[in-house]
Order: C-alpha cells, then structure tokens, then sequence
C-alpha cells in the first residue's frame, strides 16, 4: 500500500503521479480551448506539438530519477491529453481527493485507478457534484491550506474558474484542524495575461519560508497582503504581467532546497540560485503553452 502523506509544497518528494505527452492526439480545434493560452496557440498555429512534449517530460522525469524520486505514469488513452495530472486529483496529509474536473476529463482519472488502487479506501474521498476543486489551487503549507477560487457572481460563464466556494468549505470541513485560506483570483477567457487559472499560475511556496508571488493575480489586495504579511516581503520573489504568463510561479520542488524551473525563467532561476537553492533547469517551454507548467503536470503522493 501507498502510505500517503503530503503536508506542505516543499519537503522532500518520494513518490509522486507525472503525466505524459504521449498520444496526445491532434491540436485542438478553438471551440475546444479550456483556457486562453491554448485557444492563443490555437489560433497562432503555434499549438505545441507531441515529439516536443514527449521530449520535455522526459527531461523532467530523468530528474526524478536522479534524486530517486518513485515516479507513476497514467495508463495511456489514445488521441488524448493526460499531461496535466495536478488537476485530477490531490493529496492533504494521508487522504487522497478526487477533483471533480470538467466532465471531458473524467477518464484521466481512470488512467491513473491502478495507482488509487494501492491506496487505502478509507483514504480516498470524492467531493459531491455541486463541489469544483482543482489542484492546482490547493496549496499546502504545514498547518495552512491555501487555495485559489473565483467569487464573481457569473463563476458559471468562466470555463477558467475552476474552484467554487463550495469546494472550500468542503475542504474546511474535511480538515476542521487546518487554516483554510481561501484566495480570490482574476479570470480571464480571452486573455492570458489577465488570467490566473489556479492559485499556482500566481503564487507558490518555496523553501522553508520563500515564495514566488504575482501580486496582480488576485482580485482583492487584501489577499495579497495576508501572503505578504505571512512570509515577509523580503522573502517573496515577485514576478512581473509577462513572467506570469510564462509561469514563472509554476515551479516544483523536490525538496526544501531543490527546485525544477524552466530554463528561460533566467531573473527567477538567478533569485532562487542566490537564496541557496539547487535549480535544475529544463526545457518545459511548449507545455507551457497550455497555461500549464512543471506543478500542474505533477501529483505528490509522498513527501518525508
């Protein structure tokens, strides 16, 4: 059995779920776009291709091997895009929650049943219909679970909000032990730049008490300053309109000192290199033209 245990975004990785860029299918169609990056590629005839994917997935997992890291790939669909396994699923301490994703995607959950299998059933929980929880916007950190919402009254015309309040009180009923801090972030469906799709497409932890931040991704300051106020300005690298749409928050940790970015984050990668870290750099770049990067296409499992 798979012991699960995840408590924060940073300690060391033991076992986690990368998705994959094989068999991807073909380039979606506009009508088809989940978010305004995809649909900008789309339309540019820049849509990035299988080979390139492939290609920068694997980069990412030989780092994994590297550092001995137990890596689950999903079971392969055909013609079908299982990169993006953040939002299927994620793991709070030792429970494993099934997202409720757009009704498109159910079967990537699937893919990924013979690693649910190893779990304990009493560990495994899925949310009721009315609750829309992603991934990519639950964020742990120790006795906090932050997480990314949209509280616009027209949340139901956006196809980029993808966690509604009911999501967070679900969780705050789940773990009445944790502080649940809920974030309230600018959509867009047209343009990217404007569009923080999870929290960590605007925010994410790194180290012991560092943080990368774009502090125009949320719709309220005062959510902001609760982060700022929480790790102290002098410990947030804040990243500019453009380092946000390259996602630049959107790095993985495999341990309190070691962080996999993406190579042409070069003003990030300097940071981080300043304050200790060990950067290992990949090419993540056509992954990232689906307005996701390095977090979203990773579920931990098991961090010490």
């Amino acid at each position: 059995m798979l012991a699960l245990n995840v408590k924060n975004e940073t300690s060391r990785l033991r076992a986690v779920v990368l998705g994959s860029a094989e068999n991807n299918g073909p380039t979606p169609s506009a009508e088809e776009a989940y978010d305004p990056k995809s649909l900008e590629h789309i339309l540019a005839g820049t849509y990035p291709v299988e080979a390139d994917m492939v290609k920068e997935m694997e980069a990412f997992n030989q780092v994994f091997q590297k550092y001995d890291v137990q890596v689950f790939r999903p079971k392969m669909i055909e013609n079908y895009n299982q990169i993006f396994t953040r939002d299927i699923g994620f793991v709070i301490d030792d429970v494993f929650i099934k997202a409720n994703i757009l009704p498109d995607r159910e079967r990537e959950l699937d893919a990924i049943q013979y690693v649910i299998d190893q779990i304990d059933p009493k560990k495994v929980v899925r949310p009721p219909e009315e609750v829309h929880i992603e991934g990519g916007d639950v964020m742990l950190w120790n006795d906090y679970i932050f997480i990314g919402t949209y509280k616009g009254s027209d949340y139901k015309d956006y196809i980029t909000a993808r966690t509604n309040m009911q999501g967070v009180n679900y969780i705050k009923e789940l773990f009445p032990h944790k502080k649940v801090k809920e974030f309230d972030l600018v959509k867009s469906k047209l343009e990217a730049r404007d569009n923080a799709l999870h929290l960590d497409c605007c925010f994410q932890p790194v180290g012991k008490n560092k943080g990368i931040i774009y502090k125009s991704g949320f719709r309220e300051e005062s959510d902001y300053v609760f982060l700022v106020k929480l790790f102290g300005k002098e410990n947030l690298f804040h990243i500019t309109r453009d380092e946000m749409y390259h996602m630049n928050s959107n790095v993985f940790s495999i341990d309190e000192n070691v962080v996999v970015s993406e190579r042409n984050f070069t003003r990030l990668n300097q940071w981080l290199r300043k304050n200790d870290f060990i950067v290992e750099e990949i090419p993540y770049a056509e992954i990232a033209k689906q307005e996701g990067l390095l977090r979203c296409s990773t579920l931990p499992l098991i961090r010490d």
